[in-house]
Parts: C-alpha cells; structure tokens; sequence
C-alpha cells in the first residue's frame, strides 16, 4: 500500500461535509505597485488529502499575509481519495473562509484511489477496482475544478499559469504501474504551443503538476521518486528551454526547510544553459525527509506549509511559508531574462 493511502484508514479526516456559511472571497486580478513596479502576489499549496483543518488554517494565514492575492494554485492531491464528497468537503472548506476568486487545481495521484475501497469504509486493494472505472475518477475531477481536462490555462491577474496531469491511472492500463504519469501527444502539443506563445511575449510562466521531475527539488534523488514520469526526457525537453519557466510540484511532502526547495534544472541539448527554475511546494498534511538510507521519514510535531509568489516586473521572488507557526521559513529571488 503507498504510504500516503494509510492516511484515509485514520478516520479523523472523513467526516461528510457539511454546508459552508457565505463565502468571502478577496479581490481577483488584482496587481500592487512595489517600488514603482507591478507585483503580482500568489500562493502554491499542495496535498491537502483530507487535512482539512490544517487548510483552513492556511487560508486563513494566506489572507492576513496576502490579502490582495491574485490566485491559489493546488499541485494536486486535493482529496484523500477521490470520492466526491471528499472534493465536496474540499469546497465547503474553502468557502468557509477568505480567498482568491482563482483557484488552479491540478490533478494527482490520491485524486485515484477510490478502486482501492470497497466503500468509502472498507479498504479493499485485493479486489482492485471494485467496481471503479477509470472514466469516473476523471469525471469527479472535473465536476470539481470546472473543466473537461487535466490540462488548462489560466492568469492570476497578468500572470500565465499552466497545470498539467496525468490523463491515465497507470494501474489501469499496465498491472506493473500504479501512480506514474502519462501524458498525451495532444497536451504535449498544447504546452508547447504555450510556453512559446509567452515566451514570445517575454512574460513569465507558472507550470503547476503534482509529481516532482527526477533530479530537481528535495526527494527526487531519492529512489520513491525517481520514476514518477513515465515520459520525464520528454518534459523535461520542452521546459528546459525556456528560462522563464517556473515548475511547482509536490507529492514527496519534502520539507521546505531543505537546502534543495528550489533549484535551477539544466536541460541538456536544449540551449538553455540556465536553466528552468523548479520549486517544492512543501505539503498541507504530514512533511518527509530523508531517512539516510534512501527512503523518508516523516517530520515530527506540527507541519503545514506552502508558498507565495510575487512576480515583478525584472524578477521573481519565492517565499516558503510555515502556516501554522506564521513564520517566513526562507525566499529566494529569481531575475527573469526578458
């Protein structure tokens, strides 16, 4: 059993939803003038899977810090399992509190986990799909995020931002394969047409997907991710040659206390010998290190982190965020080549 399914076993974060009072939603597209320039304020979270409690609390710690936010991107596993009701209680949770009118959701891995029960209370992996078809993990999906495909555009105010998913459960289709991603002809196609589109417009563009790419940020020299692309040289081909690029992913759950939460990944052959710019977007539930023994262990006392992102007009700055403790963990700036 992956390590993050035991979670869904606890109980604690399956309660039904409930209806959310009226929401409060912050002011959407809006920029802020910093040191004469337009600023574009952001936030990236991940892994929620059922911690609702401790997403409250970072969307409550988001608008006091960042009141005027322009979007919230999720990198995925916003359930525990798929269910519906899991993706309701999601929604009511963010209605119940202040927030960006933007959401980016992108799809992950627990998204597909309802085969592995039998009901939403009896866990069954020994008869695996019981009765789940993949076609309608996809279709809850988009009933929750609005749209018929894993792949979409949108803009936090001026700001590209791109997510990207699997358009397979793996297991499905290869009895060997259980998470790894695959991705399509028609949405390779589509996200290069896009990052040359504003690459042509020298503007900056946020990639958001859940599985991290082997040999960038924190875990993934680690062998649990190492793998998680079954087409990553191929990716990593179109994101590579853009300098402007910024890819956030999730999944390891690593924490962003880590020497290695953000880097610059070299992509060779494609004549960007700066590189793209990667970044760990930390997890809601529960946070991972490395054991020293080529696997992880998880960190101990409370955990619930992400970031903010604040786009200038000649840079990018990238500051990780403790939300439980609302403390600044670090930042790094980013100059953009336009």
């Amino acid at each position: 059993m992956d390590r993050r399914t035991l979670l869904a076993t606890s109980g604690g974060a399956l309660a039904t939803a409930t209806v959310a009072p009226q929401a409060h939603a912050l002011p959407t597209g809006r920029t802020e003038r910093g040191r004469g320039r337009d600023v574009v304020r952001f936030n990236v979270i991940s892994d929620i899977q059922g911690d609702l409690r401790d997403f409250g609390r970072a969307l409550d710690d988001m608008a006091a810090v960042n009141p005027r936010s322009a979007g919230l991107a999720v990198a995925g596993d916003i359930t525990p399992r798929g269910y519906d009701f899991e993706y309701a209680q999601v929604g009511a949770e963010l209605r119940r509190h202040t927030r960006p009118r933007d959401t980016a959701w992108a799809i992950g891995n627990h998204e597909f986990y309802v085969p592995k029960w039998r009901d939403p209370d009896t866990l069954a992996q020994e008869t695996w799909p019981n009765g789940t078809t993949e076609e309608s993990l996809f279709r809850s999906f988009y009933r929750f995020a609005g749209r018929g495909t894993v792949h979409a555009e949108t803009s936090f105010a001026s700001v590209p931002v791109i997510t990207l998913g699997t358009e397979r459960y793996a297991h499905y289709h290869d009895a060997r394969l259980w998470d790894e991603v695959w991705l399509s002809d028609a949405q390779f196609t589509w996200l290069e047409d896009r990052l040359w589109y504003w690459s042509r417009r020298r503007r900056p563009v946020m990639v958001i997907t859940h599985h991290p790419l082997p040999n960038t940020v924190s875990g993934t020299r680690n062998k649990l991710y190492s793998s998680d692309y079954l087409q990553a040289d191929r990716l990593l081909g179109l994101l590579g040659r853009h300098p402007d690029v910024f890819l956030f992913s999730g999944h390891t759950h690593w924490d962003l206390d880590l020497s290695d939460w953000v880097v610059r990944r070299v992509v060779p052959g494609t004549a960007n010998l700066s590189g793209f710019t990667v970044v760990n977007t930390g997890a809601i539930q529960t946070g991972y290190r490395d054991d020293g023994k080529g696997g992880e262990v998880a960190v101990e006392g409370f955990f619930n982190q992400g970031l903010q992102v604040e786009v200038h007009k000649d840079a990018v700055v990238i500051k990780a965020r403790d939300f439980g403790r609302r403390a600044w963990l670090k930042q790094i700036t980013v100059p953009l080549t336009r």
